[in-house]
């Protein structure tokens, strides 16, 4: 067998060789690529509707008793602070005083003008029967006009220092300041002996009994993606053992602003986010203090 004989066998041998190993190097043909696990990603924080109360005395005056204490429970209408009562009650007494004065003045004005009115009406038919004469039924009827005139201011005045006293009970009222609802003071910022009035600021911060709801920062490429009702996980973000939460979008805002949760200061400058409000699906399994930082994961459609 000649050379050239043996070229033909072994140039197959190598070609079947390469084939075989071109085989089995060939990457495998790609497999369809999973789900994301979340539609978008957002960082938030746990708030209530309304926010926090900031309290302020309802009227000028001088601290006469605080009552309740910071981290205290407190239940709506209960006594926070009250002021010195003594102006306000002397107020009172003297708007009463005059109240009586009033009323007693009516009941004289009231004999005054029944007396004035019948005397009036029997001159007039005395006049008319030719007993009497004219003159006199006129002069008579013009006081009981006048003495119907006087009834009436004695009216008016009666009324008047009911409003007064009114008033007065008012201002009485202002000047305790009583919980607009069930809560926790949550700061204090008054003590006894203290000026105060209500362009001096809040003296209680109180937290309301009311649900918490999350705040979200949504970043404007998800916009499009979050809708009410969708459906998310909430988690600590302060690396807490919190178990996660499950809530639901109950709206998003309608205005872009900048970040205010992110940490990196140029990041937050140049992000655009919208506010998302999340409801909880149900009471969380431990306390959540209102400002703590969440992270919501919005789960996929």
């Amino acid at each position: 067998m000649t050379l050239r004989d043996l070229r033909l066998p072994l140039t197959l041998l190598a070609a079947a060789l390469m084939a075989g190993c071109s085989h089995d190097d060939a990457p495998a043909a790609p497999s369809t690529a999973a789900s994301p696990a979340y539609a978008a990603i957002a960082r938030g924080r746990i708030d209530i509707e309304g926010g926090l109360l900031k309290l302020t005395m309802p009227a000028e005056g001088v601290v006469a008793q605080v009552d309740v204490h910071e981290g205290e429970h407190v239940h709506k209408g209960q006594l926070l602070a009250q002021l010195e009562l003594e102006p306000a009650k002397l107020a009172l007494d003297t708007a009463v005083a005059e109240q009586q004065q009033a009323t007693a003045q009516i009941g004289a004005r009231e004999v005054r003008a029944r007396s004035a009115a019948l005397r009036a009406s029997r001159l007039e038919q005395a006049a008319k029967a030719g007993a009497g004469d004219v003159q006199s039924a006129d002069d008579a009827r013009e006081a009981a006009q006048q003495a119907q005139v006087e009834l009436n201011n004695a009216r008016a005045t009666a009324a008047l220092a009911a409003q007064k006293v009114a008033g007065a009970r008012y201002q009485l009222q202002l000047r305790s300041l009583h919980a607009p609802v069930d809560g926790q003071i949550v700061q204090r910022m008054v003590q006894p002996g203290a000026s105060v009035s209500p362009a001096t600021g809040s003296v209680f911060v109180m937290l309301p009994d009311a649900p918490r709801i999350v705040r979200a920062e949504l970043n404007e490429s998800f916009v499009g993606v979050v809708h009410d009702g969708m459906a998310a996980e909430v988690d600590d973000d302060g690396g807490s053992d919190l178990p996660p939460m499950k809530a639901h979008v109950l709206r998003i805002g309608n205005v872009f602003g900048a970040s205010t949760l992110e940490d990196d200061p140029q990041v937050r400058a140049n992000t655009r986010s919208v506010e998302c409000i999340l409801t909880l699906d149900q009471p969380p399994s431990a306390p959540l203090r209102i400002g703590q930082r969440v992270l919501v994961k919005f789960a996929p459609k």
